[in-house]
C-alpha cells in the first residue's frame, strides 16, 4: 500500500479568479462610458478596449479549465437565447434596408460583442460552481462592487472636478452627477444594480459594516443623478427583498429607514422640491409622451413590418414631428424595437423576454431572486431610457448575463478525454468521479491536504 498526498488547497487561485473577474466586469462596463471628449479615443475604448475584455473573459474561461475543471455544460431554458438570436439575426439582415448601414452594423457589433463575454464570463461561474464547492465568487457581488467601484471614481470627481462629472439641465439650473462622461438617467440604473447585488451580500450578512457603506455611497450616487426612474428602481428592490426576508427585525429596520428616506427623496428629485414647472415634466414624462405619439401616428406607418433598420427610428438621422423634439432614440427600449425592426422585432423582443422569465421562475430560490431583483432597475429604466434592446449600453450587458445565466446545467457525463483531463490536473476529483458526470462529488476548496492510499 502507498500512500500520496494530494493537495487540494485552491484558496489562492480561487481568490485570484475572484478578482479576475471584478477586473473583467469593471473594465467591460467602464467600456460604455465616453472618457474622453476626443472622439476617436472614445471610439477606440467602446470597441477596441470591449475587445481586449472579451478575450479576457476568454482567457479567463480557459484558465479555470487548464487549473482543473471540464466543460461538460448542456443547455437547459434554450428557447430564450435561441429568440434572442434571432432578434440579432434580423438586426443583421435589416443591414439590407437601413438608412446608415454603418452606424446599424456598429451598434449590432457592440451589442454581439458583449453577449460573447458574457458567455464566457458565466461559464467561468458555472465551472466554479461544479468544481470548487464554497468558492467566494458570486456574480451578485461581482455586479455590486464593480458598480460601486466605478460610482465611487463619480462620487470623488463631484467633489474635485465638478465640472468635468456634473451635467447642468434646465439652462444651468439643475446640476445632475454624470457630465459628458454618462448619462444621469444611466448612471442612476448602474447604481441600482450595484443595490440590487449588495443587498444580497447584506443578506448573507457578508462583511456587513463594508456592505452598509457601499451602499450609502451607492444611495448618495444615485441622489445626486437626480434620476427619477432610478430612484423609483431602487425602492421597488429595496421593498422586493423586504418582502422576501424572514428576518423580522431586518424588516422593520429597513421598512423605517424606508418611511424616512422616502418622502424627502420623491420630494427632492421627482417632485423637484414642488416646483410647479417641473410638475408638468413629469405628467409627459420629459416630453416623451407626446414623442412616442408621434413615433406611432407618423413615423411607424412608413416602415410597420421590418422598420428602418437597427438602431434606426427614421430614414433620416433624427426622427421630429412638428410638435416635438428631434430625436435619434425613443427614450423607450420596446419602441426603439418597434421602430427599427417593426411588428416582426417587436413580436420576437415579446416572446424572448416572456422565456427569459419563465427560465428564470425555474432556477433555484437565490438565484431566481437575484436575477429578479437586477431585472427591476433594468426594465424600469428600458421604459424611458436606452434599455436592454437599445443603443449600445449597460443595460444590455446585464440583460445578456441574465439570460446566459438561466441557460446551463450540469451534462449528463464526462467524456473520456475529459476524464483524463481530470486525472492529471484534479486527482481528488477523479479519484471520486463517477462514469456519470451528475455522481462526480468535489472536494470543497477550503481543504488543505487529502492522503489518497493506492495499491
Amino acid at each position: 500500500m502507498i500512500a500520496r498526498a494530494i493537495n487540494t488547497d485552491h484558496r489562492r487561485f480561487l481568490v485570484r479568479t475572484d478578482w479576475y473577474l471584478l477586473v473583467l466586469l469593471f473594465l467591460m462596463i467602464a467600456c460604455f462610458f465616453t472618457w474622453s471628449e476626443n472622439v476617436m479615443i472614445t471610439r477606440a475604448i467602446k470597441v477596441v478596449g470591449r475587445m481586449g475584455v472579451l478575450l479576457g473573459s476568454y482567457i479567463m474561461y480557459r484558465r479555470i479549465i487548464q487549473y482543473g475543471a471540464v466543460d461538460a455544460l448542456t443547455g437547459q431554458n434554450l428557447l430564450a437565447p435561441v429568440l434572442y438570436g434571432g432578434y440579432l439575426l434580423l438586426g443583421f439582415a435589416s443591414f439590407m434596408w437601413s438608412t446608415n448601414v454603418g452606424y446599424s452594423a456598429l451598434q449590432w457589433f457592440m451589442t454581439s460583442q458583449t453577449l460573447v463575454f458574457c458567455y464566457f464570463f458565466i461559464k467561468s461561474l458555472y465551472l466554479l460552481d461544479e468544481y470548487f464547492p464554497g468558492h467566494p465568487t458570486r456574480l451578485y457581488n461581482l455586479l455590486g462592487n464593480s458598480s460601486f467601484a466605478l460610482l465611487l471614481i463619480f462620487v470623488i470627481g463631484m467633489w474635485t472636478a465638478p465640472d468635468v462629472f456634473f451635467r447642468m439641465t434646465h439652462g444651468g439650473e439643475e446640476a445632475r452627477l454624470g457630465g459628458y462622461l454618462m448619462n444621469p438617467n444611466e448612471l442612476g440604473m448602474l447604481a441600482g444594480i450595484g443595490v440590487a447585488g449588495l443587498l444580497f451580500d447584506l443578506k448573507r450578512d457578508h462583511k456587513r459594516g463594508w456592505t452598509i457603506f457601499k451602499l450609502i455611497i451607492l444611495f448618495y450616487a444615485l441622489y445626486a443623478t437626480g434620476s427619477r426612474s432610478s430612484l423609483i428602481g431602487a425602492l421597488l428592490i429595496i421593498g422586493f427583498h423586504v418582502r422576501q426576508s424572514s428576518n423580522k427585525k431586518l424588516k422593520a429596520l429597513i421598512f423605517a429607514g424606508m418611511l424616512l428616506v422616502t418622502p424627502v427623496a420623491v420630494h427632492k428629485v421627482i417632485l423637484k422640491d414642488g416646483d410647479t414647472s417641473r410638475l408638468e415634466e413629469i405628467m409627459s414624462m420629459t416630453g416623451r409622451l407626446p414623442f412616442w405619439k408621434a413615433l406611432i401616428n407618423e413615423g411607424l406607418p412608413r416602415e410597420p413590418l421590418l422598420g428602418f433598420g437597427f438602431m434606426r427610428i427614421d430614414y433620416k438621422e433624427y426622427f421630429q414631428s412638428a410638435h416635438t423634439y428631434p430625436g435619434k432614440m425613443t427614450h423607450n427600449t420596446f419602441m426603439q424595437v418597434l421602430m427599427n425592426l417593426g411588428f416582426v422585432g417587436i413580436t420576437i423582443v415579446t416572446f424572448q423576454m416572456i422565456f427569459t422569465f419563465r427560465g428564470i421562475f425555474r432556477e433555484n430560490e437565490e438565484k431566481k431572486l437575484m436575477l429578479l431583483s437586477l431585472l427591476i432597475p433594468l426594465i424600469i429604466n428600458s421604459l424611458t431610457e436606452f434599455g436592454i434592446f437599445g443603443e449600445s449600453n449597460y443595460g444590455i450587458l446585464f440583460y445578456q448575463l441574465v439570460i446566459v445565466y438561466i441557460c446551463f446545467k450540469r451534462g449528463p457525463a464526462l467524456t473520456p478525454k475529459q476524464r483524463i483531463h481530470l486525472m492529471k490536473r484534479r486527482p481528488e476529483l477523479h479519484l471520486t468521479a463517477g462514469t456519470d458526470s451528475t455522481q462526480m462529488t468535489a472536494i470543497p476548496y477550503s481543504g488543505n491536504i487529502n492522503i489518497v492510499k493506492t495499491q
